[in-house]
């Protein structure tokens, strides 16, 4: 092929891509290998970019990185680093990331004055700030914003404010936080965007709405988003912003358009974006869960756990659903652990936590774990947060055999969910009243709850939580002030186990059995297990000798 006709190919390319026509683009650019010119190589990166051919991309910009480098074009070489650094932690490969990264800040040290730097500037800050190193990246943030307005770049200085806007949330200023994030996004709803930069300004402000509970304001940014990415259909935006709004749709309890999106974002993503598309596989595993398919939730979390690397929280749930109670614990506390400095994180992650450690009886750490989660819902004013809070204070109330306590905090979280209407935490939350208004023995009020929570049960189609609502139902009162836990430790009691044996058979710890014991003879005002074991007789908790 001769220059004149590279040349028009490669202009005819450009104008493709300038009109989104990312198809036409590639096939004028593809199947050419004779050529050295770098411009050539960059623009097919940027057609297979928005072909999701991620492999095809990597390999045309390190191409183009060759080239520019062997030219001395620092700069740009510099600018094909940064995107291979972006390209390679889209495929979870953050060590090779960062050796780029070293590669265009020594292309790019002694050329500070450009738009290329202010991008390696992010990349950087971006690295800090997932590592912890908030006051670092804010400075690397700052920077490149102050280099975007000197330059007058709308992209280098919008991405900069998205960055700003995220780095201020985890550090707890959620108001000024999305005060960056807003004027981000005027950038974006103005035009003056490249179509990169608004996709990531979009889906920035919307997982930032997500992560700090904010459920109203994400519904009304994924409407814009999904508007936006209706114009760039083959582009890995719409797989990302599938997955933010698979995770509202399933707020709403709208489970199977949820599903639907996150097994069709998972399709857009598995080559292209893998940590996104692990978010898509746990979301499916959470409704698979939900809706007591727990064939199809493990087989979910397992991918998820294929696509990340990581163990989800969400598995914790399913063990404990599945009866394996040591196992949830070990999982949780492991995800809890490895989010030490991520106060967000950890508040996504407690009301688990504290779901599992109540239930088996840990009664210490899930009443730490709730009181941590109330901070931080207040530290960041999260409608989810505080009323997750809420829930999990009157769940260890309630397993701490203070009925009355835990009916009046369940209240105050039912009508923080009812504001959010979220139909599943509603019913969730009427469950738990249902259980503790029949301990205090308000047996109308119980059912009550007990009705409005299996309606909303059916409505999703939840089976196992109906049976569960009935179940409790059908129990009645139990006597003395018991708990359905130290019920049962004094049913085993009764049958002549041993504390050792109890908690083989309950996987609970012996220290959790002993402290249900002393919990037990304090309530039925007894001194030791054969009038524990009299009591149970007496007041039909065990049937026959």
């Amino acid at each position: 092929m001769s220059v004149r006709a590279d040349s028009q190919r490669l202009d005819g390319a450009r104008e493709a891509m300038a009109s989104h026509a990312w198809e036409e683009a590639y096939a004028l650019l593809s199947g050419v290998s004779e050529t050295d010119d770098p411009e050539w190589f960059e623009a097919l990166a940027d057609a297979t970019w928005w072909l999701s051919r991620l492999d095809e991309c990597i390999e045309a910009r390190q191409r183009a990185y060759a080239l520019y480098d062997e030219r001395g074009a620092t700069r740009q070489a510099g600018q094909c680093a940064v995107w291979l650094y972006e390209h390679q932690n889209f495929q979870a490969r953050p060590a090779i990331g960062r050796g780029w990264l070293q590669r265009a800040r020594r292309a790019l040290d002694g050329d500070q004055l450009c738009v290329e730097y202010g991008n390696l500037l992010l990349r950087e800050a971006e690295c800090d700030h997932g590592g912890g190193e908030f006051d670092k990246a804010w400075r690397g943030a700052n920077e490149a914003m102050q280099l975007g307005r000197q330059l007058r770049s709308a992209n280098l200085e919008a991405e900069a404010l998205q960055a700003m806007g995220r780095i201020l949330l985890d550090r707890g200023e959620h108001a000024d936080g999305l005060a960056h994030l807003d004027e981000a996004m005027l950038f974006a709803v103005e035009g003056r965007l490249n179509p990169y930069t608004t996709g990531k300004v979009y889906c920035s402000m919307v997982s930032a709405c997500e992560a700090i509970g904010d459920i109203h304001r994400a519904l009304e940014w994924t409407d814009a988003v999904t508007e936006w990415s209706a114009n760039h259909p083959v582009s890995m935006f719409p797989g990302i912003c599938r997955v933010h709004r698979a995770d509202l749709l399933q707020w709403r309890g709208e489970w199977t358009k949820a599903e639907e999106e996150a097994r069709q974002a998972c399709a857009e993503l598995e080559f292209m974006h893998r940590p996104n598309a692990a978010d898509a596989m746990v979301q499916i595993g959470e409704i698979r869960r939900r809706l007591g398919d727990y064939d199809g939730a493990e087989a979910a979390f397992q991918r998820a756990e294929e696509l990340s690397g990581h163990v989800w929280a969400g598995i914790a749930l399913l063990r404990l659903a599945q009866g394996r109670r040591q196992a949830a614990v070990k999982i949780i506390t492991g995800a809890l652990d490895e989010t030490s400095w991520h106060q967000l994180a950890r508040g996504k992650l407690l009301p688990a936590y504290v779901h599992v450690l109540a239930d088996v009886g840990e009664l210490d750490r899930a009443r730490a774990g709730a009181d941590e989660l109330a901070q931080i819902a207040q530290d960041y004013e999260s409608p989810v947060l505080l009323a997750a809070a809420e829930t999990a204070r009157g769940r260890v109330e309630l397993a701490e055999g203070n009925p009355g306590a835990a009916c009046a905090t369940l209240h105050g979280a039912l009508a923080r969910w009812t504001e959010l209407n979220v139909p599943y935490e509603i019913a969730t939350t009427r469950l738990l009243m249902g259980h503790a208004c029949r301990e205090t023995g308000d047996v109308e009020a119980a059912n009550n709850s007990y009705d409005a929570a299996e309606a909303i049960f059916e409505h999703l189609g939840v089976a196992a939580d109906v049976r569960v609502s009935r179940e409790l139902r059908m129990r009645g009162s139990l006597p003395g002030g018991l708990t359905e836990r130290e019920a049962e430790v004094l049913r085993l009691v009764a049958k002549g186990r041993t504390n050792r044996q109890i908690a083989t058979e309950l996987q609970l710890s012996e220290k959790t059995i002993a402290r249900h014991l002393s919990n037990i003879f304090a309530k039925i005002d007894v001194a030791s297990r054969a009038a524990a074991t009299a009591f149970a007789f007496e007041c039909g908790l065990v049937g026959g000798a």
